[in-house]
Formats: structure tokens, sequence, C-alpha cells
């Protein structure tokens, strides 16, 4: 079993108090319980940035953390020229447009959850809301077209703890590529596919791939 944690702020500091939590819960075991038990796991090992922080076999952390460089910089200077970017859904992508979630995903759609998100988790980082037009971006948005999308609905089940029922999270997953002038949101593109975006992005959803950039 492998898990993904985005750490934010002092991480360097948090760092072991989040490996000693995820150590004793293996110990203790999650999920629904059977016979009185719940799943047993063992931590194995953390790395970030492929540099490996931790390891069960020495049993301590062997590097600080290397924080990822959490910036949405202004995109190319050339907002003119049309390109092609490709975004692949890794993980169940949800997102609630006009009070609905839909299986669609226009680009203006996709980047209002992107500006939500980054400036929700910048505020947080830096104290303050990234210098962005956000008016602007989403108006802009709006002209890009969808070339190609295999978008569709999938329903994922995960077990509440909390409710002591299996509870479904859906959303979408596939592939979905896009036309236009794109150049001002490769930046925004980027920083979202190291932070995930959209709902439940603690339990891992939300992960994008970003490619073909042409």
């Amino acid at each position: 079993m492998e898990f993904v944690i985005l750490l934010f702020g002092k991480a360097n500091e948090c760092l072991p108090y989040f490996i000693y939590a995820f150590d004793q819960m293996g110990q203790m075991g999650i999920g629904k319980r059977i016979n009185g038990k719940g799943a047993l796991f063992y931590l194995e090992e953390v790395a970030a940035n492929e540099s490996v922080v931790y390891s069960k076999r020495v049993g301590k952390i062997l590097n600080e953390l290397p924080l990822s460089d959490l910036s949405v910089a202004a995109g190319l200077s050339d907002h003119d020229a049309e390109m092609d970017i490709t975004i692949t859904l890794i993980t169940p992508l949800r997102l609630k447009y006009q009070n609905s979630l839909n299986a669609d995903l226009p680009f203006h759609v996709l980047i209002r959850a992107m500006l939500r998100r980054a400036s929700s988790l910048l505020a947080h980082h830096d104290s303050q809301e990234p210098e962005l037009d956000y008016r602007g971006l989403v108006k802009r948005a709006e002209n890009v077209a969808v070339k190609k999308s295999t978008i569709q609905w999938f329903d994922w089940r995960r077990y509440s703890n909390r409710q002591e029922q299996a509870m479904l999270m859906g959303g979408m997953i596939g592939r979905v590529s896009y036309r236009g002038r794109l150049g001002e949101y490769l930046p925004l593109l980027d920083f979202c596919e190291k932070v995930h975006i959209g709902k439940a992005t603690t339990f891992g959803l939300g992960k994008i791939h970003v490619q073909g950039v042409s």
C-alpha cells in the first residue's frame, strides 16, 4: 500500500510526527474491522522528490525533506501562440460546477478548480494569495477548445470508519486534449500537477498528469 502525503509550511518540523503517526496506524490497523481487528501495514520508506528521507530498516530520518517549489509564476510571454496539451486524470477528479458534478471537463471549468486550489494553498503557505488575474484567466479559458476527450465517470468505493459504512466517491477519469492560447496557464498546470485538484485530495483524488505541450 502506498501513501502520498502533501506537506506545506513547516514540513521539516512536522515530518517526524507524520512518520510516527503512520507507523502507529499500521500497527493498530485501519479500515473495516473483522473479528475486532483492522488491516495492518508497515511503513517501509518515505521519499520526496526521488530522495529517501526515512527508512524503517535504518529506523531514523535520513535527510531533510526537500520542499517542492510552490509558485504560480507568470506564464509564457507569447500568449497568442496556440498549442496543444493533453491532461490525464490519474485518480478520480471530483469537480462541482454550477452545483452539480459532471463527467465533462471544459477548460474553463478545469482552470476554475486550479485557481481555487492555488489560491487556498498559497494563501496558507505564503500567508497571501497569488497575484493572478482570476477573471481574465477564466474568461480567456472559455476560448480554449476540447480537441478530444475520453472522460467518463467512475465510482470509487471507500469505507468510512467514522460512519461505519461504505461510501461512493465518484469522479472523472480518462484523458482530455485541449488546443488554444495556453502559454499563460502552463505554470498553473505545473503547480496543480504537483498538488492535485478538486475535492477529496486528502484521499489521493484529483491527481493529474500534463503532457504533450507543443
